[in-house]
């Protein structure tokens, strides 16, 4: 399988899996109390209808229709990237991060909101409530920044010494 089509296979299943476990959340998972997971995880149901950590709330249709969007121009320059990709890590990163964003922009279309669920917390504190497709797209964020730091990038042009007798 070539680096694309594992990025492409990545998003649909990042996305398949959000929206099959924010259905089943939105099922069984009633408004108001938490329900403790681990000592430092609850299932919360709340509705984001900003975006990452809440940022820049919308309650209006306008202000929805623009961050819908705005997320969907975001991915197709993302899936421009991914149809350039030739590192595995590059492409599973991206895969990870349109997933994610198809996720919940899938989830604006439907909503008018996106599905969060995950509220992480420790001594006392709550950080902030998330869900899979935000997890998704900080490891594809995570994955990048790897490849940047850590990978091999080639130049188009390589530019080798000629030696003396005139071979490269």
């Amino acid at each position: 399988m070539n680096p694309r089509a594992l990025g492409v296979a990545i998003a649909v299943a990042t996305l398949v899996a959000d929206q099959a476990i924010k259905a089943a959340v939105l099922l069984r998972l009633p408004e108001g109390p938490s329900t403790a997971l681990a000592p430092f995880l609850n299932l919360t149901l709340r509705w984001n209808q900003g975006v990452s950590f809440s940022l820049f709330t919308q309650d209006s249709a306008s202000g929805k229709a623009t961050l819908l969007a705005l997320t969907l121009a975001a991915t197709a320059l993302l899936a421009w990237w991914l149809s350039r990709a030739r590192s595995y890590l590059v492409a599973t990163g991206l895969g990870a991060i349109i997933g994610g964003a198809l996720g919940n922009a899938a989830d604006r279309a439907t909503h008018g909101a996106v599905v969060d669920f995950l509220d992480l917390h420790a001594f006392g504190k709550h950080f902030f409530v998330f869900n899979l497709a935000d997890a998704a797209i900080n490891v594809g964020v995570a994955l990048l920044l790897i490849d940047l730091i850590f990978g091999v990038h080639h130049s188009d042009e390589k530019k080798r010494p000629i030696s003396q007798n005139g071979r490269g």
